[in-house]
């Protein structure tokens, strides 16, 4: 399991430039089944990204994809968890990936 926070970077003034990439590329990591939770950091210091169900190297490839970390609006800080508990509608998470 992946929790990824990506912060406001120096270019966060280009983030309305290329939103409706970002947004493309949210949904698709929805539509892919990597991605379990996405929202923001608040306040307004960026956002953050619940994900599992891939390997870590394919996992970082697709956060280094967001157009926004490519055009330098976020930085991206990703930690890697191994689920150990969670409450019975989580249990898959504690499944390797």
């Amino acid at each position: 399991m992946f929790v990824t926070f990506l912060r406001f970077a120096k270019n966060r003034t280009a983030a309305p430039k290329f939103m409706a990439a970002h947004n493309d590329w949210i949904a698709q990591g929805f539509a892919d089944g990597v991605f379990l939770c996405v929202g923001s950091l608040q306040p307004t210091a960026g956002g953050a990204i619940l994900a599992h169900g891939e390997s870590r190297n394919l996992y970082d490839a697709r956060i280094a994809a967001d157009p926004f970390v490519v055009q330098g609006v976020v930085t991206a800080e990703t930690y890697e968890i191994d689920p150990k508990r969670a409450v019975p509608a989580l249990d898959f998470l504690k499944a390797a990936a």
